[in-house]
């Protein structure tokens, strides 16, 4: 039997907790608990360590590898067609991925879209991203489903046969070892260096992205690990886009004249980076009218802000099929979500309300503060997988600024 054949072959049990698959393996990932699941090496050679997530989209490969909200995440793709519109320049989220890995079930299909310019895989080496495939990703699916993410080491090392094989035991010993998400602050990690503008607009067939040419408004984000579609949909609704660090300063947004603040999605532990983020949150709420929108990371950190509490979910939220319903209006939302922490909805203070909850789970996924211009969502309204149910909290967001900017 070939190696391909192999090592798509099925699973067996070599011992507790663990599984092999008959046949070489260049590459293996290895849960803290001592499982192994072992495959055929992907991307650049090496080592990675993070919580084992899933992500049940069957597109957008690449903006979920380049979301910094993954920072600290090896992400097992469940849809088995990765690969196939390639990789580009044009559909990344950030310039440099935060993701630690990813893990496929089958090998990487070969690019078959007019937008592709290379293949998945060169741009995974250009990138230094770590992968394995040719395991099966149902199993770990439903294992990370029943007991939750667990943490997991990642490893590829195309000299691994020659080397006596991979040693899982060290392996299991570097998962173990990793300190886990709860209590961690990512958001340092990959928030921008230094203030910065931004006015490219959304993408356009036939045109590509383009430029803000007459600014109406100027909006600050608060840069946790922003998403560039995020800044593209501020933009193109008329918003010149001042982007500053996460440990900015209530001052250093103000100094801007903000005519509304935004607070972006990012990874880790919104407890952990509301250290420092949380006090500037609430000098901002202290500012009469001053229209806030949070995404995301921004909105458990706004509701850290108000007095409500967040927590760590079991496996969280990630993918793109996510229903979401509206309770203004009933209305139901078809949502991208990546999240593994969640406000909890009995912790919203009086004259906050929730404004949105998720059809899976009960679980919070928007508040508003009922007598200011201050609201945010969990999910992510520019990744319009809808395609657009989700654009309305854009123009919401806007119209709030036209309204304080009239009124002064």
């Amino acid at each position: 039997m070939d190696e391909a054949r192999s090592a798509a072959a099925p699973s067996k049990r070599t011992g507790p907790g663990v599984v092999a698959r008959s046949g070489p393996a260049d590459a293996a990932l290895v849960l803290a608990d001592g499982t192994a699941f072992l495959g055929r090496g992907l991307g650049a050679p090496g080592r990675a360590v993070g919580e084992v997530c899933f992500n049940t989209a069957i597109t957008g490969y690449q903006e979920i590898l380049t979301d910094p909200s993954y920072a600290g995440q090896i992400i097992t793709f469940t849809f088995p067609h990765v690969g196939n519109v390639g990789a580009n320049p044009e559909d990344v989220e950030t310039a440099t991925p935060a993701a630690r890995g990813l893990v496929l079930r089958a090998d990487i299909t070969e690019p078959s879209n007019w937008r592709a310019t290379r293949h998945l895989d060169a741009w995974l080496k250009s990138q230094s991203l770590v992968g394995i495939a040719g395991i099966d990703t149902r199993a770990l699916t439903c294992r990370i489903r029943d007991l939750g993410a667990p943490k997991g080491c990642l490893a590829y090392d195309p000299d691994a046969a020659a080397r006596g094989g991979l040693d899982l035991q060290a392996l299991r010993a570097g998962a173990a070892a990793w300190p886990g998400l709860e209590g961690m602050d990512l958001a340092k990690e990959v928030t921008c260096a230094q203030t910065y503008t931004w006015d490219e607009t959304r993408w356009r067939l036939g045109e590509g992205y383009g430029r803000l040419a007459a600014p109406k408004f100027n909006v600050v984000a608060v840069d946790y690990g922003a998403k560039r579609n995020i800044l593209r949909c501020l933009a193109d609704l008329g918003c010149r886009v001042t982007v500053v660090p996460a440990a900015a300063t209530a001052e250093d947004i103000l100094r801007h004249r903000p005519h509304g603040v935004f607070l972006s999605n990012g990874p880790g532990d919104p407890a952990a980076t509301g250290v420092y983020a949380v006090p500037v949150i609430k000098a901002l709420l202290a500012e009469k009218d001053l229209p806030i929108f949070g995404i995301c990371l921004g909105h458990q950190m706004l509701a850290l802000a108000l007095g409500a509490r967040t927590e760590k979910m079991h496996l969280g939220h990630r993918g793109a099929n996510h229903p979401v319903k509206d309770l203004a209006t009933g209305r139901v939302e078809i949502t991208s979500q990546n999240h593994g922490f969640v406000v909890h909805p009995d912790s919203l203070p009086a004259g906050v309300e929730a404004t949105h909850v998720s059809l899976f789970d009960g679980t919070n996924e928007g508040l508003r503060v009922k007598d200011r211009p201050v609201f945010s969502v969990q999910y992510h309204p520019e990744a319009s997988p809808g395609p657009r149910d989700s654009h309305y909290l854009f123009e919401r967001f806007v119209a709030s600024i036209e309204t304080r900017k009239a009124a002064h």
